[in-house]
């Protein structure tokens, strides 16, 4: 069972044509939605079925959610049954190179009971340097029922964070770029900053050469210098909207430190309430 990162390779070309193994393609662009699913249909991983970020890995946005809220589960649920996804399936998500949104699906899976899902490292960048095949056809899958069962323990909301800024026991990860981090730009939400006491640790700090990610020691020791000895089942991870905090749990998981919990709403949430603190600046 692969159940972080896989890396592209002759044999992975066997078994995406075997019904055990399940390839998600999860291209996907911010300022353009429709980008992935253009892209996936120009060419793919052969048998690969396409997740859309907004449509399949998040729910409909609320007026107090943020900008992608995790989907409800019996709806995720029948999007994975109609994948063909059974309990012994093998999944490997992929995405454009970087692996953000293939993580989102990584972390999705395993809050809903399946833990057989891994990364393609290096994405579909990384697939087609190593000269395999691609393909432009939708490979039928036959629906199954799936049945989640998430695990409310993963995540924690925004009352669950607030009630944590008074304890010295907890961290807030926050992994998104030092520069909005501190306040000084915000391109995608109404309010810049962060939350009071987070630190800062961009989830880019764990891409290496072509997208792939750096070694397990390498974030172990970034990791060293932010945690500072807080439990990783006492660690937040978040970002603007829940999709790159999922990479860093990945990373963090490569590094051997499961545990953290995912602020799902996160900062395009948290700024939702005006009532809820907000800081600017770099984190020390």
């Amino acid at each position: 069972m692969h159940t972080t990162l896989i890396a592209p390779s002759s044999d992975l070309v066997r078994r995406a044509s075997e019904p055990g193994w399940l390839f998600v393609d999860c291209r996907f662009d911010l300022a353009n939605p429709s980008a992935g699913e253009a892209a996936w249909r120009a060419g793919h991983i052969p048998g690969a079925v396409y997740a859309h970020a907004e449509r399949d890995l998040s729910a409909p946005v609320t007026a107090t959610s943020g900008r992608h809220p995790l989907p409800d589960p019996e709806v995720f649920a029948q999007t994975l049954g109609s994948w063909g996804l059974t309990s012994d399936t093998q999944v490997v998500a992929y995405d454009a190179d970087n692996g953000v949104f293939a993580s989102r699906l990584w972390w999705l899976l395993r809050w809903v009971g399946h833990r057989a899902v891994a990364v393609l490292n290096g994405g579909y960048k990384a697939w087609l340097a190593a000269g395999l095949p691609t393909s432009t056809q939708a490979a039928p899958r036959s629906p199954v029922q799936f049945i989640a069962k998430p695990d409310r323990e993963a995540w924690v909301d925004s009352s669950q964070v607030a009630a944590c800024l008074h304890h010295s026991n907890w961290l807030i990860i926050d992994a998104r770029a030092p520069e909005r981090f501190a306040g000084e730009v915000e391109p995608l939400d109404a309010v810049a900053g962060h939350i009071p006491g987070a630190r800062n640790y961009p989830y880019t700090r764990n891409i290496g050469p072509g997208g792939r990610f750096v070694s397990a020691d390498q974030i172990a020791a970034q990791l060293d210098v932010v945690q500072r000895g807080v439990a990783n089942d006492h660690t937040i991870v978040m970002c603007g909207s829940g999709v790159t905090a999922c990479h860093l749990l990945l990373a963090m998981e490569i590094a051997g430190r499961p545990g953290a919990k995912l602020y799902a709403g996160s900062w395009s949430e948290w700024i939702k309430d005006p009532a809820r603190p907000v800081e600017v600046g770099r984190s020390d």
